[in-house]
């Protein structure tokens, strides 16, 4: 049966929408990011990616097992162009219960921000300041942030490159202040469905003039690394984000989180299946004895 155009263009679409479903559903399990109960307040940027989780959001709400409000929240930076009518027209159709939150960061970020440099830092953790503030006032108990798996392999390689240190995006993190659950519910889902999913909605986008046009953005330039790792090598962006999820702490070199000052032999404690080359099981493996002088052990399944 050969489908027309627009049928198989709907059979695609109902593809994608399923997948980015269960994918956020998955996170949700995985982390227990939603709780019956919960009031998650989920931050609208206006750009594709939270667009597309408030979307998700509201499609899980109606086949959850539990009970949980959605109240969208967006913050007016008072960026010269803003549209402040789109969220608004575009929530109230929806009969999405919404504020906006009115703060000129913008002219901090600018005034401090010397031309030519990127805005981002400054401006996010303004951003994210009153938005942790704002949690607080109207009782909810988790906020929602529209990240996805490249944003969060993309940190990876930030924070190792230009930081040196080996942190990322965790899909839920307790606030520094310790009183907000931050949650991010598109943690499994890729940047590029997000971005056909969010074309095929017809989501009022709103670019971000404030930083979206600068070209000397760190995070751009990983972004063009993992894209190009992608093409030639696909799959790698997921198998990057698997190892996020196997951690080995005494494979690394941190003392905080491995206690390398007091190993210890325990020669009486029963052997393992298999070794690697780092000493970690790996397989299944026998001792064999030879003649007193040696004693070998051969390794028989290392796979």
């Amino acid at each position: 049966m050969v489908l027309s155009p627009e049928r198989k263009h709907k059979v695609e679409f109902n593809k994608l929408q399923k997948r980015l479903r269960r994918q956020v559903g998955q996170a949700i399990i995985d982390f227990n990011m939603i709780e019956q109960g919960d009031k998650v307040m989920v931050c609208l940027s206006g750009g594709k990616d939270s667009y597309t989780m408030l979307d998700i959001l509201l499609g899980l709400q109606k086949t959850a097992p539990i009970d949980f409000e959605l109240i969208a929240v967006n913050m007016d930076q008072k960026q010269p162009g803003f549209p402040e009518h789109v969220l608004p027209e575009y929530l109230t159709a929806l009969g999405v219960p919404f504020h906006i939150i009115e703060r000129d960061t913008y002219s901090i970020v600018k005034s401090v921000i010397p031309e030519g440099k990127t805005t981002c830092g400054l401006c996010s953790r303004l951003r994210r300041g009153t938005l942790y503030g704002f949690a607080e006032e109207i009782g909810a108990t988790k906020v929602a942030l529209g990240h996805h798996k490249d944003d969060i392999v993309e940190t990876l390689f930030l924070n190792l490159f230009y930081a040196g240190r080996l942190k990322a995006m965790p899909p839920k993190l307790l606030a520094d202040d310790k009183r907000n659950i931050v949650i991010r519910p598109m943690a499994y889902c890729r940047e590029a469905d997000i971005e056909t999913y969010a074309v095929q909605k017809g989501f009022p986008i709103i670019p971000c003039n404030l930083c979206g046009s600068q070209d000397n953005l760190q995070r751009q330039v990983i972004k063009e690394m993992l894209q190009g790792w992608d093409r030639q090598h696909p799959g790698r962006v997921e198998t990057i984000f698997s190892a996020l999820q196997r951690v080995s702490p005494s494979q690394l070199a941190d003392q905080k989180l491995f206690d390398f000052i007091n190993l210890s032999l325990d020669r009486s404690a029963p052997l393992p299946d298999s070794l690697d080359d780092d000493g970690e099981t790996c397989g299944s493996f026998v001792r064999i004895q030879e003649p007193p002088s040696t004693q070998v052990l051969d390794i028989l399944d290392v796979s």
